[in-house]
């Protein structure tokens, strides 16, 4: 996967820093930049060790990479995208990620609808200007996505912020990057 129609990710911390990886040329593929990731990182450093995560809307799976590079015991990447999904696998394939990582073709609605399994961290980076977010975070809750204490990664973009999230959500950390707002949020458990 190299030459003309590539786009490039650099893991920025962890076992796998300075890694660069290529990731296929696609209609809203995005990684989450590098200062944003950073911070986001610094935020969960506390809870990222052993973690369970969920890298819905993966595109080019910075977000579940960057991840596993810092110590989470497994990700799930979620993507619809063939060409995502095929370089996806043969990322984790090079980084030998073996059991700690599992890639979905669905699309994300249909897999929150699906039998659930709690996640410690969930990454939500749709495509902007969509409304997904919205559409995800009453099925995170409705259909047990959650362990006890989740933290969820939410970016949006920039006049979507601030974020509304449903009753009983908290947002924990806001901040933005050029066209990008990134939060924080979690879901109270009793």
């Amino acid at each position: 996967m190299s030459g003309k129609g590539t786009n490039r990710l650099r893991i920025i911390g962890g076992r796998w820093r300075g890694r660069v990886l290529p990731f296929p040329d696609a209609t809203g593929l995005r990684p989450t930049p590098d200062r944003v990731r950073e911070t986001l990182f610094n935020w969960l450093q506390g809870v990222i060790t052993g973690a369970r995560c969920l890298d819905l809307f993966a595109g080019s799976g910075a977000l579940g990479l960057e991840a596993l590079s810092r110590g989470a015991e497994n990700v799930t990447w979620v993507e619809r995208n063939s060409l995502a999904v095929t370089a996806l696998h043969k990322h984790l394939e090079r980084l030998c990620v073996g059991k700690h990582g599992e890639v979905v073709q669905a699309d994300a609605l249909d897999y929150l609808r699906g039998n659930s399994q709690p996640f410690d961290i969930i990454f939500l980076d749709p495509p902007f200007h969509e409304d997904w977010i919205a559409r995800c975070l009453p099925l995170l809750t409705q259909r047990y996505w959650l362990a006890p204490s989740a933290w969820v990664y939410l970016e949006t973009e920039v006049e979507r912020s601030p974020l509304s999230l449903p009753e009983d959500w908290v947002l924990v950390r806001a901040r933005r990057a050029g066209q990008v707002g990134y939060h924080l949020a979690r879901y109270p458990t009793k």
